[in-house]
C-alpha cells in the first residue's frame, strides 16, 4: 500500500510539472538587461557581434561581480568609457565601418522564448549596443541579477548531464521493486 501511494504522488508530480504553463518570468522586476544589436544578418555583422561580445567579456564580467542592483548601475557607468574604447579599437582593428550607439536607460526588448521560458516585450532598464542600422539578430542577457556568466558557462559545458528527479526517484522504484522479485 506504501508503495502505491508513493507512486501515485510521484505520478501526481509529474503531471503537475508538465502541465504547467511556461509563461513565468525568471528575470526579477528589478533587473538591468543587456543587448548587442548587430547592423544585420550578414556573415560578417554577426561574426562583428560575436567579436564585440567577446571583447567586451572581461567588462561585463567585472560588471557582474556587483552585490546589488545599485552597485551594478554605477559599474556601467564607469565602465561606459571603457567599452566604447574597445568597440572602437575592434572596429578599427577589422577594418570595420559601421557606427554604434551605447545606450544605458530605459530600452525596448521584443518577446524573447528562451529555454520554454517567456520574456515578455517591454521596455526595460538596459544597457544596448546597436551596431549600424541594428536590424540584425541580436546578443541578450541579464547584468543585474548576474545572468550573462551563467549563460557563458552552459555554452562551454560538456558532457554536461540533467535530470528530473522525479523520473530518477522512478527509475530507483523500478529498480528495487524488480530486485525484490
Amino acid at each position: 500500500m506504501k508503495k502505491i501511494i508513493i507512486l501515485l504522488s510521484i505520478i501526481s508530480i509529474i503531471f503537475i510539472m508538465t502541465n504547467k504553463e511556461s509563461e513565468y518570468v525568471i528575470i526579477p522586476k528589478d533587473s538591468i538587461r543587456f543587448r548587442i544589436i548587430p547592423n544585420s544578418n550578414t556573415v560578417n555583422d554577426l561574426y562583428m557581434k560575436e567579436l564585440l561580445k567577446e571583447e567586451i567579456t572581461s567588462v561585463i564580467n567585472e560588471i557582474e561581480t556587483s552585490k546589488n542592483i545599485t552597485e551594478t548601475r554605477e559599474k556601467i557607468m564607469s565602465s561606459y568609457p571603457k567599452i566604447k574604447y574597445k568597440i572602437s579599437e575592434l572596429f578599427k582593428e577589422n577594418n570595420y565601418n559601421e557606427t554604434f550607439e551605447i545606450n544605458y536607460g530605459t530600452n525596448y526588448f521584443p518577446e524573447k522564448i528562451y529555454k520554454g521560458v517567456k520574456y515578455p516585450e517591454g521596455n526595460y532598464e538596459s544597457m544596448v549596443i546597436k551596431i549600424g542600422g541594428a536590424s540584425g539578430d541580436n546578443y541578450w542577457c541579464v547584468l543585474f541579477p548576474p545572468l550573462c556568466l551563467l549563460e557563458g558557462e552552459e555554452e562551454n559545458a560538456k558532457d554536461v548531464e540533467y535530470h528530473i528527479l522525479v523520473k530518477d526517484i522512478l527509475k530507483k522504484y523500478e529498480k528495487n521493486t524488480n530486485k525484490t522479485k
